[in-house]
């Protein structure tokens, strides 16, 4: 007999979920994590009696019910709606692009002159099938747009010209001839209160979690201590990387706490130009309404990221999905070890796809 029906590697969302899940079935659970705090990435800490989110903000946003049901559980969330603001040497635009861009950018007043502004751009690109990122973003929303918007913010993003990006980048670009600037269209938005570690706290009740523990330092005492493994961390990493190293964009932050109560008035302030070297500034006092003295805000800069960096974004190109592929017919070989969330499966997920992934993982593991 084993200790634990569980042992789940990492204490972010993913295995928050599937650890309180098993945990209220019954389940016998133990949550390690290398980290020295729960939460994983989307971990607050209070400075200044700010909530600053340390890995980047974190707003959560679905369409899905179930999600929001369960995730409301465990925290009240505000009424949050992110507002993004691009700034371009000075000149300031609504994100994501709508009338109150276009009436900024041309002068523009009505959808229909908006419209035929990005139409006229557009043929005159002559763009048919686009090579790159550059040309995918020109061919669907014209030349001004992409000079100012677009191409500074992606190339620091990236670290390379939108002219060496591949098109599948950018699928899409909405277009909202209408003045919105609610970034997400999505029925459910908002911020927990006290945020994301409390939320996470109170998810985590009652299961026994041991924290800065690296689950490869003793994987051979780990593994005789459960039934089943659910394994959050990078899928490359658990085999030692024997195939290949599985790439990534890393992120940075400077932060600060100012003297002042008020920095830039919007929680996110994108930098499209590509003289700032930072790709925006995040002011965390207005994801919960802020009334303090003081503010903290953090410079955010994209980087490139080797082993031992914080991985942020899989680089899904056709090299590294690929390498995956082969990765997880390995994984899929592993007995009584699942692999789940953005590392275990190399993903980009937003929260609440993380939190429905770990849902369907329950109702098959009958842990609901």
């Amino acid at each position: 007999m084993k200790k634990y029906d569980y042992l789940v590697v990492g204490a972010g969302l993913y295995g928050a979920v599937f650890a309180e899940r098993a945990h209220k079935a019954g389940k016998s659970v133990l949550v390690i994590d290398k980290r020295s705090h729960i939460a994983g990435n989307v971990y607050t800490e209070s400075i200044e009696d700010i909530n600053v989110h340390v890995y980047g903000a974190h707003i959560f946003h679905t369409n899905d019910k179930e999600v929001w049901d369960y995730i409301t559980d465990f925290a009240e969330f505000n009424r949050f709606t992110n507002s993004p603001v691009a700034n371009y040497k000075g000149e300031l635009y609504s994100l994501p692009f709508n009338m109150y861009t276009f009436n900024k950018m041309w002068g523009v007043v009505t959808p229909e002159q908006a419209e035929r502004k990005i139409k006229e751009q557009r043929e005159q690109a002559g763009i048919t099938e686009p090579k790159n990122l550059e040309e995918q973003a020109i061919s669907l929303v014209g030349t001004d747009i992409y000079e100012k918007l677009i191409k500074g913010y992606t190339e620091k993003q990236w670290g390379r010209p939108c002219k060496e990006l591949p098109a599948f980048i950018i699928k899409r670009l909405p277009v909202r001839l209408v003045f919105d600037n609610n970034y997400f269209n999505a029925k459910y938005q908002g911020i927990p209160m006290g945020g994301y570690t409390k939320m996470v706290e109170n998810m985590l009740d009652g299961v026994e979690v041991r924290l800065n523990e690296d689950y490869f330092d003793k994987k051979d005492y780990y593994d005789a201590l459960a039934e089943k493994v659910i394994y959050t961390g990078a899928i490359d990493r658990y085999f030692n990387y024997k195939l290949g190293v599985l790439e990534y964009r890393s992120v940075r932050f400077e932060t600060e706490v100012l003297d002042m109560p008020n920095y830039q008035g919007n929680a996110a302030v994108n930098y499209t130009d590509s003289e700032t070297p930072y790709t925006r500034i995040i002011e965390h006092k207005w994801f919960e309404f802020g009334t303090q003295d003081k503010t903290v805000i953090s410079k955010e800069y994209s980087s490139e990221w080797k082993v031992g960096d914080e991985p942020y974004y899989p680089i899904n190109d056709d090299k590294n999905c690929e390498l995956y592929a082969k990765y997880k017919a390995l994984a899929e070989k592993e007995s009584n070890v699942i692999f789940g969330g953005r590392l275990g499966e190399y993903k980009y997920y937003d929260m609440d796809a993380v939190i429905a992934s770990a849902l369907t993982l329950c109702k098959k593991e009958g842990v609901r």
